[in-house]
């Protein structure tokens, strides 16, 4: 009797834990992430070249003549191509058969193929980037069993459980052929569970090797047989069953198996692709098909054999199945391949979205730019260990890269291997700046158009100032040498130390710092000191970007951000980033400083980059620390601001300058990425000007002068300057 009262208590313990996850959230599901969309239409600034690197990192298949969706032809200057179905944050879009046409680096014109019918705006999936991990080891993407395909289910229950639809949880059937096998063979080549066994036993059970274990499982499966229909097992195997391990992550259910092996949605894997999933479910070690792919190749053909025999597949296909190569990607992969960048992303989940909850299977997009983190990270390994060579080891490195008009962060890279998931120093080592704080000097003087323009002359002379705690400082120019006088731009381009920090002083400490917290430091992090006019205090290069940002965008402060949007399994968009940008400073002093920086690329310490690029109008900004402990470059195209910074973590010197190191990565980055020309329309209020150069470098306003530059003149001063210069030269001309 006690043994009676025993089982129904099992019974009754076992129904419970069945119905409780069955009928609750059968996983934890991480979040999955996805890049920035490409969005196309007429007149967009996208190249021919950018629209076939998408679809080529996305794993679109080049064919002749496109028949399914993820394929694409080309033609010159024309692209056609059948977009994938996906799930934008908006809603569901079916796929779309389309050309696009190019003209001069940008899209032409966009039509539907068949109608004909002209498009004004077409969007391109996002590629997917990885998990944001909830606490747990199992990675899944949930696809429902109506989306699966039918031939990956026929030749699951062919090869697993041919009885499937007709026992109620355990088949006696299958126990008696596996027990018939397994003694002609002498050893376990079969085994007699069921569908429903096995995902009670993945489910509920551990995998050891008990009686009672079995009977556990065996009861489970009934319950779950009874409770459920066959479409929802099938639903929860579907996604539950073990199909790889990728690093420290198990890799569950079809669809999540197929990125990892193939790299594609599972809806386009090909027949003998499916099998052999369904044939991993055996063993995924044992059938690893990158270190095994004999033995893998063998058991997929075995399954498309039992799809024959279940009469789910014809003999013609089959013969043409079994003839295919495995058709793997280069290496299993479904884990973060940006770990900066997912840094970032969990840094502004906690800032910004208060009802973030991990482990709800909920959508991020984010404004990754997949060709811009490639590249990226192909400059930071092919430069860091050849300028290791001069500074030595164990250099590191950060690279952030953001949009420059709506400062969307496109790419980013946390060190010097840009896969190890480490200390993140885009966002979190704080260094001194160096000389790339002085573009926000210049601007601050820039801002009082009546005091100072381009053609100011500032003293270059010995210079020692009083702290005030009593103590002198005595700042010297990089190459020790003194010139007297310097124009401001010049100053500027080759980063004069003396020039500046009189210039600084002249405009005042707090109205630099007040510019500085305009263009989105935090001023709290700046000593009241003169040092700082050349960089010593510390900021990160994710802070960096965010001041360079509002200058290379004509004063418009846009803040830095990854995160675009998240989007719950109801299709609800949960959080949406609003790009907004302000004006923070003005646009003639943030566009005289942009021409500034582009003096350093053409006559200044970046002169490198114009040897290379010399039609990109680059501007950029060179960097370096006390006792040359941090360098930094900070370019600008038109369409990155890329912020790079070097040094060591242990904060040891390198033998490395700004423009010997992160300039030599950054113009490895630019010419693989291909710069966009950096055009500015010139601001009202802002003209050219002629200046007369004396024999010391000096200049003075002149008609009729050697240099040219522009100047914000909102008082006509300059001009009536001219005028009385010239109505003078007119009045000599006549008395003479």
């Amino acid at each position: 009797m006690l043994a009676g009262i025993g089982v129904v208590g099992l019974g009754v313990s076992l129904n419970q834990t069945v119905t409780e996850k069955f009928e609750g959230q059968l996983w934890q599901l991480p979040s999955v992430v996805y890049a920035r969309e490409l969005t196309l239409h007429p007149g967009a600034p996208i190249r021919y070249e950018d629209l076939i690197n998408e679809l080529e990192v996305l794993k679109y298949r080049k064919v002749d003549n496109p028949k399914k969706s993820g394929e694409y032809s080309t033609s010159r200057l024309r692209v056609e191509f059948i977009r994938r179905p996906f799930e934008f944050r908006d809603g569901e879009q079916n796929k779309r058969h389309v050309v696009v046409e190019f003209g001069y680096s940008k899209v032409k014109r966009i039509y539907e193929v068949g109608s004909g019918r002209e498009l004004g705006i077409l969007r391109v999936e996002p590629k997917m980037l990885g998990m944001l991990e909830d606490k747990t080891d199992e990675q899944r993407i949930y696809l429902p069993k109506e989306e699966m395909p039918e031939p990956l289910i026929d030749a699951l229950i062919a090869t697993e459980d041919r009885d499937f639809y007709q026992h109620d949880g355990i088949s006696p059937v299958a126990i008696a052929r596996a027990f018939v096998a397994n003694l002609k063979a002498g050893r376990t080549v079969q085994g007699g569970s069921t569908l429903t066994q096995q995902l009670a036993k993945n489910l509920f059970l551990s995998s050891e090797r008990s009686l009672w274990r079995k009977m556990k499982e065996a009861y489970m499966a009934l319950i779950i047989d009874y409770r459920y229909s066959k479409d929802q097992i099938l639903d929860a195997y579907l996604n539950q069953v073990y199909l790889a391990q990728s690093g420290a992550d198990a890799v569950h259910g079809f669809e999540l198996g197929a990125r990892f092996y193939f790299g594609l949605p599972l809806s386009e894997l090909r027949i003998d692709q499916q099998a052999l999933m369904v044939g991993l479910v055996k063993g995924p070690s044992y059938y690893n098909p990158w270190r095994y792919p004999e033995r893998a190749e063998r058991r997929r053909n075995l399954v498309l054999r039992l799809m024959v025999e279940n009469g789910e597949l014809d003999e013609a296909d089959y013969h043409q199945a079994i003839k295919q190569p495995l058709d793997l990607q280069e290496k299993g992969q479904i884990a973060r391949r940006q770990p900066a960048y997912f840094g970032q992303l969990q840094n502004e989940l906690k800032q910004y979205v208060d009802n973030y909850q991990p482990g709800l299977g909920l959508r991020l997009f984010t404004t990754l730019d997949p060709a811009s983190q490639e590249q990226a990270e192909k400059a930071v390994r092919q430069m860091v260990p050849k300028l290791e060579k001069q500074a030595g080891k164990e250099l590191e490195t950060a690279v952030v890269v953001a949009d420059r008009l709506t400062g969307e962060i496109r790419a980013m890279v946390g060190g010097s291997r840009p896969g190890y998931d480490g200390f993140n120093r885009a966002v979190d080592a704080r260094r001194p700046i160096g000389s790339v704080v002085k573009p926000a000097v210049y601007l601050a003087a820039l801002e009082q158009p009546g005091r100072f323009s381009l053609a100011t002359n500032l003293q270059d002379r010995p210079l020692t100032l009083k702290a005030e705690n009593g103590e002198n400082w005595s700042p010297r120019n990089y190459d020790r040498q003194y010139r007297g006088e310097v124009p401001l731009y010049l100053s500027l381009a080759k980063s004069y130390n003396i020039p500046t920090v009189n210039l600084g002083m002249a405009v005042g400490l707090d109205e630099v710092i007040n510019v500085m917290e305009k263009l989105g430091v935090d001023r709290n992090e700046i000593p009241k000191l003169p040092s700082m006019l050349l960089g010593a205090f510390t900021l990160t290069p994710v802070e960096v970007t965010q001041m360079y940002q509002t200058i290379a965008s004509g004063g418009r402060k846009s803040d830095l951000t990854a995160l675009s949007a998240i989007v719950d399994n109801d299709g609800q968009v949960i959080y949406q980033s609003m790009p907004k940008s302000a004006q923070a400073v003005s646009e003639q002093a943030s566009w005289l400083t942009l021409y500034g920086m582009q003096k350093v690329v053409t006559e200044g310490t970046g002169r490198y980059l114009n040897r290379i690029l010399p039609s990109s109008r680059l501007a950029g900004k060179t960097g370096t620390s006390d006792k040359g402990r941090d360098s930094w470059y900070v370019g600008v195209d038109g369409r990155e601001v890329v912020t790079v910074w070097m040094g060591r973590d242990d904060n040891q010197p390198v033998k490395l300058t700004g423009s010997s190191g992160p300039l030599r990565l950054y113009a490895d980055y630019i010419q693989r990425r291909d710069p966009e020309p950096l055009v500015m329309p010139t601001p009202a209020g802002v003209s050219d000007f002629t200046y007369h150069q004396d024999q010391r470098g000096r200049l003075s306003q002149a008609c009729i002068g050697q240099v040219a530059l522009p100047a914000w003149d909102p008082n006509g001063t300059l001009k009536q300057g001219c005028v009385k210069n010239v109505e003078k030269f007119f009045k000599r001309l006549f008395d003479w």
